[in-house]
């Protein structure tokens, strides 16, 4: 029977970094931020010619790589579907197994390769030329033969990777993802993508919810507290009462709200026969009120500043809904 060695003993963890541990972090992140600086200086013309071929694609911009480049790539095509760009990723390797037919002559393609030189391109590459697909390469390699085929080219520049072999990729899927980034935010803008348009792709999670605007968030219909001004405040009380919001909203004969009866105008009127009265004798005129496509954000904001806990929602005037603090705070829309 075989016999394994033991492991070698390794010194026991202290848990505080050694000065090592530290250098060698430190390391990785300087040739990080020099390859970013190169990558930087080297932005031109190219950069302009490959944002001008995918803002006209009418399709979609499909992102391949192998490996590394692969991992960087399905974030890449994330990016730019999140941000207006239709996109999505289609593995090299996959492609020459039937994914080609993912790709259509009103597409483009952003294929990612360090090396230039990737054979699981090789098949994508050429159905690109055959169908006269716009191609866009990222790599490092001018000569290459990814270079070297496409319709233009992103040069990264050539740096070494922070891995004490050079052999790992790091540096470069770094100055790949930030490559990435910067022409997915170029495209945003150059198609005026807007925080609305964000909204759509990102309903959930914490980035839908801080685009929540009031309109989103408001009641409204039978459920908005609404009296006349000559109704009695008997009804009145009633009606703050059975529709929960603490407060009324007065409305004129047109519609518009004249005024707005609380919780404090009902304590303030209290001793002077507060049932004797009508709407009209009681309210608060003028009230604070907001528009129901400013964020929800804000209106929290502006609740705070108010020191309210309810606003009315209005158009030209007209009360269309109402909005607590607390489905604002509910909602996560902070």
């Amino acid at each position: 029977m075989t016999s394994l060695k033991s492991a070698p003993e390794r010194p026991p963890s202290t848990g505080t970094p050694s000065s090592a541990d530290l250098a060698s972090a430190r390391r990785v992140l300087e040739h990080a931020q020099s390859g970013l600086d190169a990558l930087l200086s080297s932005l031109g013309e190219q950069f302009e010619k490959s944002l001008g071929v995918l803002a006209a694609v009418e399709g979609r911009v499909i992102v391949s790589g192998m490996g590394k480049s692969g991992h960087v790539g399905r974030k890449i095509a994330a990016t730019l579907a999140s941000t207006g760009t239709p996109s999505f990723f289609v593995h090299a390797a996959e492609a020459s197994h039937g994914d080609l037919g993912m790709i259509a002559p009103s597409d483009a393609v952003l294929a990612i390769s360090n090396s230039g030189e990737t054979p699981e391109l090789a098949d994508l590459i050429s159905y690109t030329r055959r169908y006269g697909i716009p191609l866009v390469a990222i790599t490092s390699r001018e000569n290459s033969s990814l270079a070297n085929a496409a319709d233009t080219v992103l040069l990264l520049p050539e740096v070494g990777e922070a891995c004490p072999l050079g052999l790992a990729p790091t540096t470069s899927t770094t100055l790949m993802m930030a490559l990435g980034d910067a022409v997915a935010v170029a495209l945003l803008e150059k198609r005026g993508f807007t925080a609305e348009d964000f909204k759509v792709f990102h309903p959930g999670g914490q980035l839908g919810r801080k685009l929540y605007k009031v309109e989103d968030l408001m009641h409204v219909g039978d459920e908005l507290p609404l009296v006349q001004p000559g109704v009695p405040m008997t009804d009145v009380v009633l009606t703050m009462t059975n529709k929960t919001f603490g407060v009324a909203g007065v409305v004129g004969e047109d519609g518009t709200l004249v005024g707005i009866v609380t919780d404090g105008d009902l304590r303030r009127h209290m001793a002077d026969g507060l049932f004797e009265k009508v709407a009209s004798d009681v309210m608060t005129k003028g009230p604070k009120t907001t528009s129901g496509n400013i964020l929800a954000a804000e209106a929290l904001r502006r609740m705070n500043e108010w020191k309210v806990t309810s606003v009315f929602v209005v158009d030209n005037d007209k009360p269309v809904g109402i909005l607590r603090m607390h489905d604002v705070l509910r909602a996560g829309a902070v």
